[in-house]
C-alpha cells in the first residue's frame, strides 16, 4: 500500500514542472506575426449653424398638427356627405394602415374587435363605431377582419363611399 502511495506522489512531483519555455516561444511567435493596426481618428464634421426665425417656420417644440379634411365645407345638394356635427371618436385620428386588429371578444349577440393604434393604445370597437381619417363607419366585425365604409371626398363637394377592411394582425385569410 505504501508503495502505491509513493508511486502516486512521485507522479505528482514529475507533473509539477516549472518549464514553460515552449509556451513562451509559441506566444512570442504569435505576437510577432500579428500586425498591430490602429484606425485613424475620423475627421470631425464642421458644425453648421442655421438661424431660426419663427415667422418662416413651424416651432420645433410643437408637435405637427394633423391635416384636416375639409372641416368647414358647404355640402352640395343631393350629395353624400359626412355629418360635420358628429363628435369624432378616438380612432379617427389614425390612418387605416396605422391600425391593426389584435383579436375579438363578445357574446352571441355582439362581437367587439380589439384594434391597436400606432401609438400602442388598444381600443374595443363594434358595428357603428368610426375609425380612420375618412369617416370610416364599421359595418361588420368578424373573427379575422373589420369591414368599414369610408367617405372619400371627390373634390367637387360630394363624397363617395369606399369599402375598406382592417385585417387581424398576421392573418393569412384573404377573402
Amino acid at each position: 500500500m505504501s508503495r502505491v502511495v509513493l508511486l502516486i506522489l512521485s507522479l505528482f512531483l514529475v507533473a509539477c514542472n516549472d518549464d514553460v519555455s515552449d509556451i513562451q516561444q509559441y506566444m512570442n511567435k504569435i505576437k510577432s506575426g500579428t500586425p498591430v493596426k490602429i484606425e485613424p481618428i475620423p475627421a470631425v464634421n464642421q458644425f453648421q449653424h442655421i438661424d431660426y426665425s419663427m415667422i418662416s417656420r413651424r416651432s420645433p417644440f410643437d408637435l405637427p398638427s394633423p391635416e384636416v379634411i375639409q372641416e368647414n365645407y358647404e355640402p352640395a345638394q343631393n350629395c353624400l356627405a359626412p355629418d360635420p356635427r358628429r363628435r369624432k371618436q378616438p380612432l379617427e385620428k389614425f390612418a387605416l394602415d396605422n391600425l391593426s386588429m389584435r383579436g375579438t371578444l363578445g357574446t352571441d349577440k355582439e362581437v367587439w374587435a380589439l384594434i391597436q393604434a400606432s401609438d400602442g393604445s388598444l381600443h374595443r370597437v363594434t358595428e357603428g363605431n368610426f375609425v380612420g381619417l375618412y369617416n370610416g363607419r364599421i359595418t361588420s366585425v368578424s373573427d379575422n377582419r373589420v369591414i368599414l365604409v369610408e367617405l372619400i371626398p371627390d373634390g367637387a363637394g360630394c363624397w363617395k363611399e369606399r369599402t375598406a377592411r382592417v385585417q387581424l394582425a398576421d392573418s393569412s385569410v384573404n377573402e
